[in-house]
C-alpha cells in the first residue's frame, strides 16, 4: 500500500476520520425527516442528499478498510461508534420511504439488518462501567431497525415486518436499560457532544412506538385494544423522559460551555433533530395536535446546531488539511 506521502491531504485527512463520523450523516438524514414532517421539502430533499453524499463516502471508506485493513477494521467494528453505520443507514431508508421509494428502503433495511448483529455482539461484548454518551447506540441502532421497519410495514402493508419491529422496539428498551446502567453520569458536565445520545436514544424509541402506531390500521389490523393502548402509553412516557433529559443536558450546556469543535458534536445534534422528529411523529401518531408546535421549535434548534457543527466541521477539515499537505 502507498505511503502517506503519495496520498492526498484530502484522503488522508478522511481516513483519519473515527466510526463515530457517522453521526453527521445520522444528524443530517434525521433533519431530512423533520423538514419533511413540517413541509419544507426542499430544504429536506437538500439536506438528504447532503447526507447521502457523506454516507456514501464513509461506506467507501467502510468497504476499503475491511478489504485492505482487516485488523483495523475489526478494531474498530468493536467499537460503540461502529453502530453509527447501522442507525445512519436506518434514518436514510425512513426518509427513502416516505419519497415512496420503497425498493431502496427495503435494500437499506436489509443491509442495515446485516451489519446489525455483526458490529453489536462484539460492541456489546466490550462495555464496561463509566462509559461515555456513546454506550447507548446499542439502543440507536436497534430502534433505527424498528422505526424503519415499521415505516415500511405500513407502506407495504406487510404485518409481519411490523411484529418483527416490535420485537426490536421491545430489545431496544432493553439495551437502554442496560447502558444506562453502565453511563457515566459526569459525563453530562464533561462529555464532548455524545452524552446527547442519552435522550437521543429515547426519542428514536418514542419515533419507534410512533411509527408502530401508525403502521396499524383495518386492513393489517397488528394490535388490539390492549396492545394498542400500551404502545401508546409507552410512546408517550419514552418522549417525555426524552424531553426531560433534553431540557438536563441543555442546562448543563449553559453550565459547563464546551464550545470547542469536536467530531462528537455531531452526536448532539442527532438527538436534537430525533427529539423534534420524534415530538412531530408522536403528535400525529397519538392525536396530540398541540405537540405540533414545540416539534417545529425542537427542529430549528436543531438546524441551528447543524449549522453550528457544520461550520466548525469545516474549520477543523481546513486546518486539517492544510497541516497535511506536502510542503
Amino acid at each position: 500500500m502507498a505511503g502517506t506521502s503519495s496520498r492526498s491531504p484530502l484522503r488522508v485527512w478522511w481516513t483519519q476520520r473515527p466510526p463515530a463520523a457517522g453521526a453527521a450523516v445520522m444528524a443530517t438524514g434525521i433533519l431530512s425527516v423533520g423538514l419533511h414532517l413540517t413541509g419544507y421539502e426542499t430544504l429536506s430533499r437538500i439536506a438528504l442528499v447532503i447526507g447521502c453524499a457523506a454516507w456514501l463516502g464513509l461506506a467507501g471508506d467502510f468497504a476499503v478498510r475491511l478489504l485492505r485493513e482487516r485488523a483495523h477494521w475489526v478494531a474498530e467494528a468493536e467499537t460503540p461508534g461502529a453502530l453509527t453505520a447501522v442507525a445512519a443507514t436506518t434514518v436514510l431508508g425512513t426518509r427513502f420511504s416516505a419519497l415512496g421509494w420503497q425498493t431502496l428502503a427495503e435494500a437499506l433495511l436489509a443491509l442495515s439488518a446485516l451489519l446489525w448483529p455483526v458490529l453489536l455482539v462484539p460492541v456489546v461484548r466490550h462495555w464496561t462501567r463509566r462509559m461515555p454518551g456513546r454506550v447507548f447506540l446499542g439502543c440507536v441502532a436497534t430502534q433505527g431497525l424498528a422505526v424503519l421497519g415499521a415505516t415500511l410495514a405500513a407502506a407495504e402493508s406487510a404485518a409481519w415486518l411490523a411484529h418483527a419491529a416490535l420485537v426490536l422496539f421491545w430489545l431496544g428498551l432493553v439495551l437502554y436499560g442496560i447502558a444506562l446502567f453502565r453511563f457515566d453520569l459526569r459525563q453530562v458536565l464533561e462529555g464532548p457532544g455524545d452524552h446527547w445520545i442519552a435522550g437521543g436514544a429515547l426519542a428514536i424509541s418514542a419515533l419507534a412506538g410512533a411509527k408502530l402506531i401508525a403502521a396499524d390500521s383495518a386492513r393489517l389490523y397488528l394490535w388490539n385494544d390492549d396492545d394498542h393502548g400500551v404502545l401508546r402509553a409507552v410512546t408517550v412516557a419514552l418522549l417525555v423522559l426524552d424531553l426531560a433529559w433534553y431540557a438536563v443536558l441543555l442546562v448543563a450546556e449553559f453550565l459547563r460551555p464546551r464550545p470547542r469543535y469536536d467530531v462528537r458534536r455531531w452526536a448532539t445534534v442527532f438527538p436534537m433533530g430525533m427529539t423534534a422528529a420524534a415530538t412531530l411523529a408522536v403528535s400525529a401518531a397519538v392525536d396530540i395536535s398541540w405537540l405540533k408546535t414545540p416539534g417545529e421549535v425542537l427542529l430549528w434548534i436543531a438546524v441551528a446546531a447543524w449549522l453550528a457543527v457544520a461550520a466548525g466541521a469545516v474549520a477543523e477539515a481546513r486546518a486539517a488539511l492544510r497541516s497535511t499537505a506536502p510542503r
